[in-house]
């Protein structure tokens, strides 16, 4: 007689209950494929595309091992992008994690109850709209004739604005197209992802400690230097991948705020598809994985992964 249904499926669980590792295994399979397949598959395929080059004449791509279009990264022009990527990231970590810090430090010390429910709301909030949106806007808002500068005509600051425009390498005609305003605006799209794991650090940090530094005669200064912001930099190191990461590889922000220059992904954008340059654009796109490997073991040894 056919065996019911019902005891082939208690077999089954009896099977997955007695061996720990073959259920482990089913259900990791299906996801480790797709990574190792889609994932792990188009880098693989990326970095081989990187060791190819083209041929000048005929434009198309000679599929033979070189490492021409590597070095053709450190020609003045494509190692300008590279490093002008590499700072704007830096800055606008640097100064998410200076704006960061007094607000996740009132939110994890002084919020309770509906205040701390407000303020996620309120850090929450700006992710829920679609980053065209807000991108779009804030070009209308650092526009020539926009509201940053009706607002600086009205107390007079107009002339202090201009003179930050004139400023070399960072001005630019107007805040719409100055790395000034793209610098503001990559600030205020990734802010909260630093915001967050600050405040997750600061709220593990205990009372009793800061309260032992105070007995021990520390001033709040020292308190802050010694004890608060060593125990943060885990979150300030795990803020800083998503801030940095984000930056390096942004390429629809650049196309609307800032000069015409290049910074990293519109490099690789436009060279994939307006030039055909594929093993350039895949040798560029290696370039923030290299870096943000290099960047990841910096923030691994300062903690940042236990901030997750």
């Amino acid at each position: 007689m056919p065996i019911p249904r019902e005891s082939l499926s208690r077999h089954f669980s009896d099977a997955l209950f007695k061996r720990r590792g073959l259920l482990l295994t089913l259900l990791l399979v299906p996801p480790l494929l797709w990574l190792g397949i889609v994932y792990v598959g188009s880098l693989i395929a990326l970095l081989l595309q990187s060791f190819f080059s083209i041929d000048e004449f005929s434009g198309t791509i000679v599929r033979e091992f070189t490492l021409k279009t590597y070095a053709e990264l450190l020609q003045p022009a494509n190692l300008d992008v590279i490093l002008r990527t590499v700072a704007m990231a830096a800055a606008v970590t640097l100064a998410s994690a200076i704006l960061a810090f007094p607000i996740a430090y009132y939110a994890a010390r002084h919020a309770y109850g509906r205040m701390k429910a407000a303020f996620y709301l309120a850090i929450m909030m700006p992710l829920w709209s679609s980053y065209l949106v807000k991108v779009y806007a804030w070009k209308l808002v650092l526009a020539k004739e926009g509201a940053v500068a009706w607002a600086a005509n009205r107390i007079g600051a107009t002339p202090m604005i201009d003179g930050l425009l004139s400023t070399p390498l960072i001005g630019g005609p107007s805040l719409s197209v100055s790395y000034i305003g793209q610098f503001l605006v990559f600030i205020y799209l990734w802010l909260p992802f630093m915001i967050l794991p600050v405040q997750a650090a600061l709220e593990r940090v205990p009372g009793s400690l800061t309260e032992a530094s105070a007995d021990l005669g520390a001033s709040p200064n020292q308190t802050f230097r010694t004890v608060i912001l060593p125990l943060a930099m885990p979150g300030i190191a795990a803020g800083s991948i998503f801030t940095f990461s984000l930056t390096l590889g942004d390429y629809i922000l650049p196309q609307i705020i800032g000069p015409s220059t290049l910074l990293l992904g519109q490099a690789v954008y436009v060279l994939q598809g307006t030039a055909g340059n594929i093993p350039l654009a895949a040798a560029f796109a290696v370039v923030p994985i290299m870096v943000m490997a290099l960047y990841l073991l910096a923030a691994k040894r300062l903690g940042a992964f236990d901030a997750f």
